[in-house]
């Protein structure tokens, strides 16, 4: 499976979010690479996972998380699901902007 095929098995609503969630990963970490890893969409760089992400009914998921500072650690708080789980309710705007500071942390921390 691919990470075209992933996205276009999940319901119209949820694969538009996840598209976008999909170009803000790419474009906070230019020349990265993506795969299917553990049945989800996984982004890499130097070939190596990076960060994975993934759509369900009612939220987006990422995962793992990145070192965090104190600014970035308060602004996913209310995200947090699990030890390194974050999910983004569909019903709720998505904070594709703490996406963004997401990837550069996982980038940063490389």
């Amino acid at each position: 499976m691919t990470v075209d095929e992933y996205i276009a098995s999940l319901p119209e609503e949820v694969r538009e979010v996840l598209e976008q969630v999909r170009r803000t990963i790419h474009a906070a970490a230019p020349g990265a690479g993506e795969k299917i890893s553990y049945q989800i969409p996984t982004i890499t760089l130097d070939d190596k996972p990076l960060m994975y992400f993934s759509g369900w009914k009612a939220h987006i998921a990422v995962y793992p998380l990145p070192p965090l500072d104190d600014a970035l650690a308060t602004a996913i708080d209310p995200y947090r699901s699990g030890k390194g789980t974050l999910k983004f309710p569909l019903n709720k705007p998505i904070p594709y902007d703490l996406i963004t500071r997401l990837t550069q942390a996982f980038v940063a921390a490389r």
